[in-house]
């Protein structure tokens, strides 16, 4: 039996995004819209959306991270993911969740990211 709080094994860490919801791509562009004011590469691309749930209702969790915890923009960066995505059509409300665990790693840049940044 397992304890409600632990997570299962083999869990992912990061939930599942809503990729099958019709406003996921749209919402993805918009977030390819935001940078870190340091790093010439989109927030999404760098790897900074962790998680994108969409209810039917059309309410987004936006699940995050920054780089380092450091960050100069940390207060900052949810409010411009928010900004990003609720002007959209079929949008309701945005919430935005800044996590460090798991921590950022360049792992979980895309490839794009890795080329622009001379990684690959």
């Amino acid at each position: 039996m397992n304890d409600a709080t632990q997570p299962l094994e083999g869990a992912p860490l990061i939930k599942p995004s809503s990729t099958d919801h019709p406003l996921y791509d749209q919402i993805v562009e918009s977030l390819r819209g935001v940078y870190d004011p340091e790093i010439p590469v989109n927030i999404f691309d760098l790897g900074l959306i962790y998680t994108v749930e969409i209810a039917e209702d059309g309410a987004v969790h936006v699940i995050m991270t920054l780089t380092a915890p450091g960050c100069p923009v940390a207060g900052e960066m949810p409010g411009w993911v928010a900004d990003a995505i609720e002007p959209l059509p079929g949008v309701r409300q945005v919430d935005v969740d800044l996590v460090f665990d798991p921590p950022w790693g360049m792992d979980m840049m895309s490839d794009e990211a890795r080329l622009e940044l001379g990684f690959m």
